[in-house]
């Protein structure tokens, strides 16, 4: 039985189709344990941070602010700009944080964040965002908690 070049076509776009659908799958699967493992470290970074909810709500009671500061690594340069434009894409990313609800402010690796969230937990992952960036030292957050309606 002979194969014409019209009866081919179809068997090699199903090849392809089949071929595309078991990468998708794969780069999925890949992806899944990633995301996991990105949660995991930045919920111990939190915890490192002392950025838990219960943390966070007793600066603000106390204080009306949570500041905290990293240890700079060597040679790491300070580019304002870079900083305040990696932090806003880091809340634009995130689903729980509003970009144009914070407001971003660097100056030295000073960063200073103002604005509003709607739980504490959300003062403390703006706050763990924004320290988890290269050239930041510090990070002020004035940020106040008011429950969407």
């Amino acid at each position: 039985m002979a194969v014409h070049a019209g009866e081919a076509k179809p068997m090699k776009s199903i090849f392809f189709f089949l071929l595309g659908a078991a990468v998708g799958a794969y780069g999925m699967y890949l992806y899944a344990g990633r995301e996991s493992e990105a949660r995991d470290s930045a919920s111990e970074r939190l915890r490192e941070w002392h950025l838990a909810p219960a943390d966070v709500r007793a600066d603000l009671d106390r204080t009306g602010q949570v500041v905290r500061a990293r240890a700079r690594t060597a040679g790491e340069s300070i580019n304002d700009l870079r900083i305040v434009g990696t932090i806003k894409a880091k809340f634009l990313l995130d689903r729980d944080l509003s970009a144009g609800d914070i407001h971003v402010r660097s100056k030295d690796g000073q960063v200073s964040l103002e604005g509003t969230v709607s739980a504490p937990a959300l003062v403390g992952k703006a706050t763990a965002l924004a320290l988890d960036t290269e050239g930041v030292s510090n990070v002020t957050a004035r940020i106040s908690v008011q429950p969407k309606p």
